[in-house]
């Protein structure tokens, strides 16, 4: 049996695609989880998690969807035998200012964003039992900042933190925890979309803005990922983590 499962949602690409490998290098079986209707091959995580040695399985999913959520964790039991962790990462990115901004475009949003992070959640802890981890994947945008022409986005961000927090409380008593990861800049397929976030250009002009001189990596947020999964945090719940090379604590110019 293997010893340790998780559980990633958003795995075709960028951080999942990234954590993917981390665990597969870490000794940990992974089921992934990509949207169907999305250009990214998850073929291409396959190969790099069996690349680092790993196990991996990779299914179709909709996070909008209870029953394929549900679907999704019980695969992750039946394939390999258990449920350790889950990491809730999929996410919707659109710009919409906010007089242009309709009912269904933030339902969506907020479907995906915050809504997807709890049915994962919710999914995952039945299969779960002592030593369990819960990460869930929010922003610098609502989770730190504003972000104009991304209300939507921001404020399913904004209620990621918050979810988790009263989770690491009322799953303690089970022995399992719950973090909220709050990226700052990173370089992922959904950043470098220059029609509903910044963009290859906007990321080299943000950049000069960030103490460490750059925009971070998909492989540095999965780390940290990693380690609040691991019996290494295992004091450490409730909390949400910025990483984000010092954007968010530098004194203005």
């Amino acid at each position: 049996m293997t010893r340790q499962v998780a559980l990633i949602t958003g795995a075709a690409s960028g951080i999942g695609q990234a954590l993917a490998v981390a665990y597969a290098r870490a000794g940990v079986a992974v089921v992934g989880g990509y949207f169907p209707a999305d250009p990214h091959d998850p073929q291409a995580t396959r190969d790099l998690v069996a690349e680092a040695g790993g196990q991996c399985l990779m299914r179709p999913l909709d996070v909008t969807d209870s029953a394929s959520v549900d679907a999704l964790a019980e695969q992750a039991v039946a394939h390999f035998g258990r449920l350790d962790y889950a990491v809730a990462n999929a996410g919707l990115l659109r710009r919409a200012p906010l007089l242009d901004m309709t009912d269904q475009a933030w339902n969506a949003m907020l479907d995906v964003d915050l809504t997807g992070v709890m049915r994962t959640f919710r999914a995952a802890v039945k299969h779960m039992g002592e030593g369990g981890a819960l990460v869930a994947i929010s922003s610098i945008a609502g989770g730190v900042y504003g972000w104009q022409d991304h209300a939507h986005y921001a404020a399913a961000k904004a209620g990621v933190p918050g979810l988790c927090r009263s989770l690491a409380v009322e799953l303690a008593a089970k022995g399992i925890r719950c973090n909220a990861v709050i990226p700052g800049l990173i370089e992922t397929p959904q950043s470098l979309d220059s029609q509903n976030s910044l963009g290859p250009e906007g990321l080299a002009k943000a950049a000069r803005a960030i103490p460490l001189g750059r925009v971070g990596r998909a492989d540095e947020v999965a780390s940290l990922v990693r380690f609040l999964t691991s019996d290494e945090s295992s004091y450490l719940t409730g909390q949400s983590i910025v990483i984000d090379g010092g954007l968010t604590v530098r004194w203005p110019d």
